[in-house]
């Protein structure tokens, strides 16, 4: 089975560590950059761990906050695995691999 991947979301910690406290303080440094995002949009991406996120805006992140990605996003391994499909022969396999199995026609309705 393949491993489930997670990540942790350091924004916060990040610009903390900068002097940037009120997560209103990006507000500016990312229209300065061309992303122009609502003070509330701005705290949920300072506050909660965003579950998608333009390149766009995390590389106006990493340029803001002068830091390497990996300050900014963690890979983690999630608890458990990940579950693998299985074939119809019961073998493990990836998604790309399974196939439907051919209809058998027999005479019982005759």
């Amino acid at each position: 089975m393949a491993r489930k991947l997670d990540y942790r979301w350091h924004l916060r910690e990040v610009m903390a560590s900068h002097g940037m406290f009120a997560t209103t303080d990006l507000i500016e440094p990312l229209a300065r950059r061309g992303i122009r995002l609502s003070s509330s949009q701005v705290y949920r991406l300072v506050t909660d761990r965003p579950e998608r996120l333009s390149l766009k805006i995390l590389m106006a992140l990493i340029d803001i906050l002068d830091c390497p990605m990996g300050e900014l996003i963690e890979p983690v391994a999630a608890g458990g695995l990940a579950r693998t499909a299985k074939t119809a022969g019961g073998a493990e396999s990836g998604v790309g691999e399974l196939r439907p199995r051919r209809a058998r026609i027999t005479g019982a309705g005759k």
